[in-house]
């Protein structure tokens, strides 16, 4: 998967949650969607958790 930024990473996860509700893929694809979208909340966490450090970095020193 290549890098995303946050609101991509958000995008992608609220189409592969659409394509998890409509029910209509194999259970391999399932499998993959579930995985990416895996792969996606940790690196929106990580992105998140950098940010919110960043944020108090620069109150600390202002």
């Amino acid at each position: 998967m290549t890098e995303k930024n946050y609101t991509e990473a958000m995008t992608r996860l609220e189409e592969i949650l659409i394509q998890l509700e409509e029910g209509k893929k194999s259970v391999d694809e399932l499998s993959e969607l579930v995985k990416e979208a895996s792969e996606l909340v940790k690196l929106c966490k990580t992105k998140l958790k950098t940010t919110e450090e960043d944020i108090q970095k620069a109150f600390e020193e202002a």
